[in-house]
């Protein structure tokens, strides 16, 4: 008696159903508990008041406020901390491209026993926790530390420079935290390159300025926008760097949602918070596929 063969598409679900339960236990369901808790008021003594009606004040908190009379008006300051996020993010991103891509581009002309070797220096950082790094810093940029007395007495007209507890303390510890995260795809993809059309580039008459703009650049750019989004994205949900470089001074949306979930006890208004973060996240990943899609078809078009 034969025993009939188990159906493909049968096999193709069991096979990924450890990745689908992991997806929806670990994904799923905490997004679905965190926008419940968005459509609940919050409770007298904070928290959620479980009981309540679904309803969007969480969201509308967002944006606007109640004055005195019960009328709503617009309120600027989640908007100011979002913006300021999107602003430190991005010039973050911007830093971490204009010190990663030098790097990344003289690694792929090493040997491979020299590229591997890099490959390694540039991920020991992350065999350190993120907490330390901050910390260690925090030591270098403190006001009595050598690199604030060297510039002080460097520039003594300037009135005492301050580095800590603000914006520019911020930039740099998530250029150094995230830098990485720039420079790995960039060399992945530079290290696939055709140098032989480098050289055509330099037979017709290109300079290396020329042929880097013109050729390595462009081919460059799968590897760049990949850096940015690994860049840009936990930049802008950062929280650690912000808290302990910009000493509180810095409010970013990280920051924010940490501080309803804990001090403020407003858990409606930090999950409300966390979709807005959520769905700028999803464009920058929306805008990633868009742009993947159209270098593929440049790519398939090339071939023909």
């Amino acid at each position: 008696m034969s025993v009939s063969a188990t159906p493909p598409s049968l096999n193709r679900l069991l096979l990924l159903s450890p990745v689908l339960l992991t997806l929806i236990g670990l994904i799923a369901i905490p997004l679905g508990i965190m926008g419940y808790i968005s459509l609940l008021p919050r409770n007298l003594y904070g928290g959620v008041d479980w009981s309540a009606d679904w309803q969007w004040q969480s969201y509308v908190q967002l944006f606007f406020q109640e004055d005195f009379d019960g009328n709503l008006e617009l309120n600027w300051v989640y908007a100011q901390a979002l913006l300021r996020s999107v602003l430190q993010a991005g010039g973050t991103t911007l830093l971490c491209f204009l010190f990663g891509f030098p790097v990344a581009l003289w690694m792929s002309s090493l040997s491979e026993r020299s590229r591997n070797l890099m490959v390694l220096l540039i991920t020991i950082p992350f065999w350190t926790n993120l907490l330390i790094r901050n910390y260690a810093w925090l030591i270098i940029l403190r006001e009595h530390g050598w690199l604030a007395q060297s510039l002080n007495a460097l520039f003594p007209q300037a009135g005492g420079i301050t580095l800590l507890y603000n914006d520019f303390a911020v930039v740099i510890g998530l250029v150094y935290s995230f830098l990485p995260f720039m420079i790995l795809p960039i060399y992945s993809t530079l290290e696939k390159l055709d140098w032989r059309l480098v050289e055509a580039a330099y037979d017709l008459g290109a300079n290396r300025v020329k042929a880097l703009r013109r050729v390595i650049l462009p081919l460059s750019m799968p590897g760049v926008v990949a850096g940015s989004l690994l860049v840009f994205v936990p930049s802008l949900g950062a929280f650690i760097t912000p808290a302990i470089l910009g000493g509180g001074k810095t409010l970013m949306i990280g920051n924010l949602i940490q501080q309803q979930f804990g001090t403020a006890r407003n858990w409606p208004l930090g999950s409300s918070l966390s979709f807005l973060l959520l769905g700028l996240m999803l464009l920058a990943l929306v805008f990633y596929a868009l742009y993947s899609r159209k270098v593929a078809k440049a790519v398939r078009q090339g071939a023909r």
